[in-house]
């Protein structure tokens, strides 16, 4: 593609050197770079990416663009590259992959989903409505990526870069996909992953605190303003009115379309005759012309909510009332309220839940509809959110019969010193505890501790195939080790 062409819809731009080049690509990563792409530089969070560009340009690169403010000089960039100077080169990606694949997104009928919590479960329950009716889906999210039922990739964030973004939305456009729901985190907003979307429904599940670090949010402020921001790409919503703060949304977007849903307020989908019980849950809601009974196979007040969300889509886009309770029946989750089958028929649940707001979620659940003990087991990331590891320590030791705490993505972080942090929060309130560092150690120990009228919670990893220690992913999938642990039992 022309350059010029490139860079339409960016502005102050400065440049030096041949503007009237070919991209052939475009690459933020150094070593992509082949001969006749153009080099990206990105100011990361551990990296930046200009000490990259003499790798780039040595791997082919006749164009690099850079941020303002780096020094140009200390670069030795050669006379025959072009340098384009932007203000953003984060923003200048997001315009420049969208303009290369054609603005894929716009032939598409994209729906982005945000919100702290159920954003996973939502996208899931949206793409199983549109695909019993008839339609050719794809989604992108924190578990993986899907194109017309097939799952392409695992993914490693929720929200893609913008150029990986750009791509996966081409390649949906040349399989046919009509339709696009995506999980939407408030970094991508807020580091312009999303920028040159063409979305046509948004939707706000809900807002609680998390994610506030230095890398991430300095505050709540930042982070629900982050989320915002998909409202302003958007006219065309959907938000729990039970929420305090997506409550807030219509009036903010007043020349919006924006359309509720909820259990406990005045909304425009409203979910009646709750019944919760440790398999499944069910209720009453008025689908097309008349109130019916709907069931969803993932237990727990939440789930209502995810479902209502779920249907406002499929509502828009005229889906059957019938198809839709289906559906919601059958769907399934990967590492959300997600039973684990085993031979010794234990009760046992592998959740994601790793924030407060989302253990006490799945903890106050399990305990209501649970006749014996409710055990947890659960760690804290490293690098990530260090305030919550005593809160989360307090709610486990108040709610759950017995906690165990473990290790969870420890990262850079001591495992040992995470726990403690932990253990604070269940002394506190002097819960049943006891401290196993090794996962799988802690996982053998609740499972051995269990009967069929317990129910064993282990919380934190969800879909997660690995366990990240000091930069390295290894491998650990509960659901192997589960039944690795139940058939090592069962064999002595």
């Amino acid at each position: 593609m022309e350059l010029k062409k490139l860079l339409v819809g960016l502005e102050g731009i400065k440049a030096k050197g041949n503007v009237d080049i070919d991209i052939k690509e475009i690459e933020n990563d150094s070593r992509m770079v082949k001969d006749g792409y153009m080099f990206i530089a990105i100011n990361g969070f551990s990296t930046d990416g200009h000490q990259f560009v003499e790798n780039a340009i040595k791997n082919g690169a006749n164009c690099v663009m850079l941020q303002e403010g780096c020094d140009i000089k200390s670069l030795n960039i050669p006379e025959n590259v072009t340098i384009l100077l932007v203000n953003d080169t984060r923003e200048a990606l997001a315009i420049c992959a969208s303009n290369l694949y054609g603005n894929p997104s716009a032939k598409l009928k994209l729906i982005g989903v945000t919100g702290t919590k159920g954003k996973t479960t939502t996208t899931f329950m949206i793409k199983e409505i549109l695909e019993k009716a008839g339609k050719k889906v794809g989604l992108i999210g924190t578990i993986a990526t899907y194109i017309n039922g097939k799952r392409i990739k695992d993914n490693d964030r929720t929200t893609p870069e913008s150029l990986e973004l750009q791509r996966i939305f081409k390649q949906m456009v040349e399989e046919g996909v009509e339709i696009a729901v995506m999980e939407v985190s408030s970094q991508s907003l807020k580091l312009h992953r999303v920028d040159k979307c063409e979305f046509d429904i948004v939707l706000f599940t809900n807002f609680s605190e998390d994610h506030i670090s230095e890398k991430e949010h300095p505050n709540m402020e930042d982070y629900f303003n982050s989320k915002l921001k998909l409202f302003e790409m958007c006219k065309t919503g959907i938000v729990n009115a039970d929420d305090l703060y997506a409550a807030k949304i219509p009036k903010l977007f007043p020349e919006s379309n924006i359309v509720t849903y909820g259990i406990d307020n005045f909304a425009n989908l409203l979910a009646k005759d709750i019944t919760v019980t440790n398999s499944y849950v069910d209720f009453r809601v008025k689908l097309t012309d008349r109130n019916e009974r709907v069931k969803t196979g993932i237990p727990g007040r939440f789930s209502v909510y995810n479902s209502l969300a779920a249907i406002c889509v499929a509502q828009k886009f005229g889906v059957a009332s019938d198809i839709i309770k289906q559906s919601l029946e059958e769907v399934r989750v990967p590492g959300r309220s997600e039973l684990v089958d085993n031979k010794l028929e234990l009760p046992i649940m592998i959740d994601y839940a790793h924030s407060p707001e989302s253990l006490q979620s799945i903890l106050q659940t399990a305990k209501i509809y649970t006749r014996g003990r409710v055990i947890c087991v659960f760690g804290c990331g490293g690098d990530r959110d260090p305030w919550k590891r005593p809160i989360m320590g307090e709610i486990s030791g108040k709610i759950a019969d017995y906690t165990i705490i473990t290790s969870d993505n420890p990262r850079s972080e001591d495992p040992q010193k995470i726990a403690e942090q932990i253990e604070v929060g269940v002394k506190k309130i002097k819960g049943k505890y006891e401290v196993i560092i090794d996962r799988t150690k802690a996982i053998e120990k609740a499972i051995k501790m269990a009967n069929k009228r317990d129910i064993v919670i282990l919380a934190g990893k969800g879909h997660e195939p690995y366990q990240e220690i000091n930069g390295e992913k290894n491998p650990f999938d509960e659901r192997i080790i589960v039944r690795d642990i139940i058939k090592k039992i069962m064999e002595k």
